[in-house]
Order: structure tokens, then sequence, then C-alpha cells
């Protein structure tokens, strides 16, 4: 378990390097040997990492050539994703990361924990509660030692993150929910500390549940608005208050 948490550390590293710029887009990256000798790690924790990136869609490994950086396909994908919404996000998030909760509940590990709890500070703090929220939800993810959970929910964020219509509802709900959302996350948390799988899952959606129907509430309340607006323009248009005066 400790190899395998390890090669995911690597990986992390590498991704990093590629998105400062360090490695762009077509580049080679440095020979396994190297890399091994500049993570201090083992030349099949390298590979590990390498196979990781690659199903990530970060590398292209070419035969007797080398791996290579491919191009960040990130916003190319997202042009097709211009029509969900933020309801959708939010059920499918429901969905898998309900279950990823369950399964992390099993595998998690007490450092991993320890990092919840730093998420957890953070958010109650209100210091860069944004960030430690999407941090709490990606080291879930993480420990349950499952990639494509891992992809599926970095994905979520990314449509979070890039999507002005689900930016915007997001944004509408989350900042009037401070105290139900620190609750909720808390909930998360000891459930897997306490390695209960239900629980893990049950606090997980229950927090999504509260978030869809907020947005529920923030969106019909838009409506109501905008039937107002347009009724007090077709009552003008139409008064004879300028007759009866």
């Amino acid at each position: 378990m400790k190899s395998r948490r390890m090669f995911w550390q690597i990986a992390e590293k590498i991704e990093s390097l590629i998105k400062s710029g360090m490695y762009p887009p077509g580049s080679r990256l440095p020979p396994e040997r190297e890399l091994a000798e500049t993570f201090d790690v083992s030349r099949p924790t390298i590979r590990e990492a390498i196979i990781a990136l690659e199903v990530m869609q970060l590398v292209e490994v070419k035969t007797s050539s080398g791996v290579y950086v491919l191009e960040n396909t990130t916003d190319k994908n997202l042009k097709d994703d211009d029509n969900i919404s933020a309801f959708e996000l939010t059920q499918a998030r429901a969905l898998v990361e309900g279950e990823a909760a369950a399964l992390a509940a099993v595998s998690i590990t007490d450092e991993e924990l320890e990092a919840l709890k730093s998420t957890l500070d953070a958010m109650e703090s209100g210091i860069g509660a944004e960030k430690a929220d999407r941090e709490f939800h990606l080291i879930i993810s993480k420990a349950t030692r499952n990639k494509a959970i891992l992809m599926s929910v970095k994905k979520f964020w990314a449509l979070r993150d890039t999507q002005p219509q689900i930016k915007t509802a997001y944004a509408s709900v989350c900042s009037q929910s401070d105290k139900d959302r620190m609750e909720e996350h808390k909930a998360i948390y000891q459930a897997l500390k306490d390695k209960n799988t239900q629980a893990a899952r049950s606090a997980m959606h229950a927090h999504f549940n509260r978030l869809i129907n907020a947005l529920f509430e923030v969106t019909e309340a838009k409506a109501l608005e905008e039937v107002r607006k347009n009724t007090s323009q077709t009552r003008d248009l139409y008064s004879l208050s300028h007759l009866v005066n």
C-alpha cells in the first residue's frame, strides 16, 4: 500500500511540473533513470507514475522514443460540455462522490485523514476556504485508490471552475451556506475516520442533496423575479393611469 501511495505522489509532482510549464506540450520527459534520481524513488515507482499519467491523458509513451507530454485537451473537451447544467453536475457528483466516500472509508490512511482535517480547519477559518473545499473532495477521491474515480472528480471540478452558468449557480448558493457546508464536511470526515462506509456515503449524499435543493431555491427565486419584472413592464405599457389622473 505504501508503494502504491508513493507512485501517486510522484505522478502528482510530475503533473504539477507539466502544468507549471517546465514540460510543455510536445516535450519529452527526462529518462526513467533521471526521474528516479530526481525524486529519489525506484524506477518501478517511476514506471507506475508514468502509467497513471498516461491514464490521465497527460502523457503518451512512445516505444523506443520516450514519454511525451500531450497537448492540453481540457479546454477543447469543455467546449462539448457547454450545455451541462449545475443540476446535472451536482447529481453526477452526488452519485460518484457518494460511492467514492464509501470506498475511501475502507482504504483512507491516517495521513490522508490528517490532510482532510487540515482542509476542515482552513474552511472553518475562512482562509482559502474554496481551495480547501476542492482539496477535501480530491483527497477523498484519491483515497479510493481508483484512478477512474479520481479522474472523474477532477473533471467535475474543471466543469465547476470553467463553465460560467455553473460558476454563477454555485457561487449563489455556496456563499449563503457556509455553516451548513461546514457541518456537512465534518460529518463526512467523521464517517471516514470511523471507517463507516454507509455513514460516509450517506453524509456525502446529504451534502449534495442540500446543495441541489439550494440550487432549486435560487433558480425559483430568479424565475419569480423575472416574472415580476416582466409583469411590471407590461403593466407600465398598458397602464391607463395617465388618463385617470
